[in-house]
């Protein structure tokens, strides 16, 4: 085992960590303090514990949605590889011309609002 100190709201630890992780666990630190640091600035806590508990609450929630996404993700991996190529390229060129529709309307409102103005 190593052996790492860290820094987290200008304390330092000592944490172990397997040989080769240490640049790892420096980083993680960094990530942690410079979150810590964001929510301090916010002044939404009111003593070093709270700010803690807040930190790890933000970071969750980080965590949280991050897996979300990847379990998204993988079901968009899975009906890609059940559904033929042609349905998804059928798919993604409806999509393509919805939002070229939308974007056409969105000019012919700019268009029509300038000639009124002018």
């Amino acid at each position: 085992m190593s052996e790492v100190t860290i820094k987290i709201n200008n304390r330092g630890f000592g944490v172990s960590c397997d040989p080769g992780q240490e640049q790892r666990l420096v980083d993680l630190s960094y990530y942690v303090d410079s979150r810590l640091k964001q929510i301090a600035s916010a002044g939404a806590a009111s003593n070093e514990s709270h700010l803690l508990v807040l930190t790890a609450l933000v970071m969750a929630d980080e965590i949280y949605d991050l897996k979300e996404q990847v379990e998204y993700y993988k079901q968009q991996a899975e009906y890609a590889a059940q559904v033929p190529q042609s349905q998804q390229q059928a798919d993604q060129d409806a999509y393509v011309s919805e939002v070229i529709g939308h974007l056409a309307d969105k000019i012919a409102n700019i268009s029509g609002r300038l000639k009124t103005a002018a």
